[in-house]
């Protein structure tokens, strides 16, 4: 992953769950199948409601999102435990969720699957911050600058390794743990 990303941001409220993330008729979809891959990636978002997020989170007639940072409130993930929430956001083209605070599974799912650097903002940035607004986000720095302000966000720790390996199969062959088929 590159040390900096730039890219306009997609903003979400409080509780955001699996559910507005990857709507459940979406879960026949096989991850693992490249065309349903793209295809699940699609309809990322497809659950938010329209009267609140009037905003298309992937533009129709597209597969991908212009969006490659979702900036969100709190609990963001809540909801069933599917990982397909993370693969959804990832395949549509999200690398990174800055959120207040995640469902716990969700963000495992996340770095599990290392489709997402899930963030944790140290402030509420969307009562200031709009869908549009562009943001830098310095991997090695671990901030976000947007609006001219430069946030510091939680350090991923351990699990960017993790993340960066592609997910933790992929960690664990790639540190030994699992025999590399």
């Amino acid at each position: 992953m590159a040390k900096k990303l730039i890219s306009p941001v997609y903003v979400v409220s409080d509780n955001i769950d699996t559910d507005q993330i990857i709507p459940a008729q979406y879960l026949t979809l096989v991850p693992t199948i490249p065309d349903e891959y793209e295809k699940l990636g699609s309809y990322a978002m497809a659950g938010l409601p329209n009267d609140l997020y009037p905003h298309d989170f992937i533009k129709p007639g597209t597969m991908k999102t212009e969006y490659k940072i979702v900036i969100a409130g709190k609990n963001f993930g809540c909801g069933s435990s599917r990982e397909h929430a993370p693969i959804a956001l990832g395949a549509a083209g999200v690398d990174v969720i800055v959120a207040e605070s995640y469902a716990r599974i969700f963000f495992r799912n996340s770095v599990a699957t290392g489709e997402l650097y899930p963030y944790e903002a140290q402030e509420r940035l969307i009562d200031t911050v709009k869908i549009g607004d562009i943001a830098t986000i310095d991997f090695d720095g671990d901030t976000i600058e947007i609006n001219g302000q430069t946030h510091q966000l939680k350090p991923m720790g351990d699990v960017r390794p993790v993340i960066e390996a592609g997910g933790l199969f992929n960690y664990a062959r790639k540190a030994g743990m699992i025999s590399k088929r």
